[in-house]
């Protein structure tokens, strides 16, 4: 029988583990399962990977690189609310068969503290693969977003995210048709209110409103945002 080498085993035991959160969801999925799956010895799987927690995280890297994916092959330049709704419509493909272990594990991702929180250090490269994104939807937008907003239009648009992914969550409909339609009347919104903020009267306020939230949002490095 051909030894297998670290790199290797690792890599069973993470694309196991991958294939049981989408087929069982986050409870069952436990790393007793993933080694018995996976045809290694419990003590070997612990050797490799530290913890659940951790094959937490290469679940939102697979996912979260899979959008990057599809996102960035569907993007077209034009109107910033039609490249987010086009993004947006990406993240619940992708997302789709994790609907179970989304709502299974969101009340760790909700916990302040844990490492499946989206604002935790453990979660950061799974959140900048998604702020990247949105600041090249962002950047490809016509018209431009001004200069001044930008940054903080991002940090905002993040936290967008985050909020329909967890509409995702609790969304028992077809298809997440209920989420849909709120990304299809959420993405034109921001778009006309960039458009606003673009008019000197608004230019002002909309800054501030952004720079509120672009503060308030914890960066997934663990600095600002």
């Amino acid at each position: 029988m051909t030894r297998r080498t670290a790199t290797e085993t690792r890599e069973l035991i993470r694309t196991t583990a991958l294939r049981l959160f989408a087929e069982r969801g986050y409870d069952a999925t436990t790393m007793r399962l993933v080694a018995q799956e996976a045809g290694v010895a419990v003590g070997n799987a612990y050797h490799h990977v530290a913890s659940k927690d951790v094959l937490v995280q290469e679940l939102y890297l697979e996912v979260n690189r899979a959008h990057v994916a599809v996102a960035r092959e569907r993007l077209e330049p034009g109107d910033l609310g039609e490249r987010l709704r086009t993004t947006w419509h990406a993240a619940l493909d992708v997302f789709a068969p994790f609907h179970r272990f989304g709502a299974e594990s969101i009340g760790a991702a909700v916990r302040p503290g844990s490492p499946a929180s989206p604002f935790s250090p453990a979660s950061a490269p799974s959140a900048e693969l998604a702020r990247a994104l949105l600041a090249d939807v962002v950047d490809g937008a016509t018209p431009r977003v001004p200069t001044d907003l930008r940054d903080d239009l991002v940090a905002a648009l993040w936290l967008v995210h985050l909020g329909v992914t967890a509409a995702w969550v609790h969304d028992p409909t077809p298809d997440a048709r209920r989420t849909r339609e709120l990304v299809d009347a959420a993405a034109p919104l921001v778009s006309r209110l960039v458009r606003l903020a673009r008019l000197p009267v608004a230019h002002g306020v909309a800054g501030d409103v952004l720079a509120l939230v672009g503060r308030w949002a914890p960066h997934p490095s663990g600095g600002a945002a």
